[in-house]
């Protein structure tokens, strides 16, 4: 009776068997979801490694920024919470709340500093959401791939077994065997890509409305500090 340590080695000989077998074409269909699924994989966990980076930094700032006798204290330690979404924010907010304090003495044009703040905000989640447009292409176009490479090695064994003029199962399940492992991997591909794509980008939401309370946080903090 086989064990499974067994039937686990018999299906990696037979997968890697039909993949030294496929042709140029799917074998060139098979190398290309390999790369997707590669640099899928490396995105995954350099987001998932960033993230939590992030989220520690967020913490460490506002545990900070909301102990600090005033704004200036603040800015003058920025630099040790890097990177931190919630401190670039600070910055640009900081930055225009100078700008205004400087020539007025005072805040002296809210709209503007709540511009400002929305800016440090768009631009920190376009950098968490670098490469996610790649999770988002391997999730919806590697499937298809993937059926493309299946639906060409099915038409390539069915006119092999056309020109060998025999009609048994034994002769054309090799060819479709090879063909349908290019549709488990565009499979394997893609599930992960969506999988994590829709969970970081639950993240980067949640990451969003923390800067956009920040934010509110921020303009309470500026009329503590020159209004009242």
């Amino acid at each position: 009776m086989s064990t499974p340590t067994a039937v686990g080695l018999w299906l990696q000989v037979s997968i890697w068997s039909l993949i030294r077998r496929a042709q140029p074409l799917p074998l060139a269909v098979l190398v290309i979801l390999l790369l997707f699924s590669v640099f899928s994989w490396a995105i995954i966990f350099q987001k998932w490694s960033q993230f939590r980076r992030v989220r520690l930094a967020n913490a460490r700032f506002l545990r900070a920024f909301r102990r600090a006798n005033g704004l200036e204290q603040i800015a003058l330690a920025t630099e040790q919470f890097r990177p931190c979404p919630l401190a670039a924010v600070f910055d640009f907010g900081y930055q225009e709340l100078a700008r205004q304090v400087k020539a007025r003495g005072t805040i002296s044009n809210k709209p503007a500093l709540e511009r400002a703040l929305q800016l440090g905000i768009s631009e920190e989640i376009t950098r968490l959401e670098r490469n996610m447009n790649w999770l988002a292409t391997t999730a919806a176009v590697t499937p298809f791939i993937g059926l493309f490479g299946t639906v060409w090695g099915i038409i390539d064994a069915f006119q092999g077994l056309a020109m060998a003029g025999s009609a048994s199962l034994r002769a054309v399940a090799p060819g479709i065997s090879e063909a349908l492992v290019a549709t488990a991997m565009g499979l394997a591909a893609a599930i992960p890509a969506a999988i994590f794509y829709n969970y970081f980008g639950h993240v980067i939401r949640e990451l969003g409305a923390r800067m956009e309370d920040f934010a509110l946080e921020f303009m309470n903090a500026a009329d503590r500090s020159f209004e009242g």
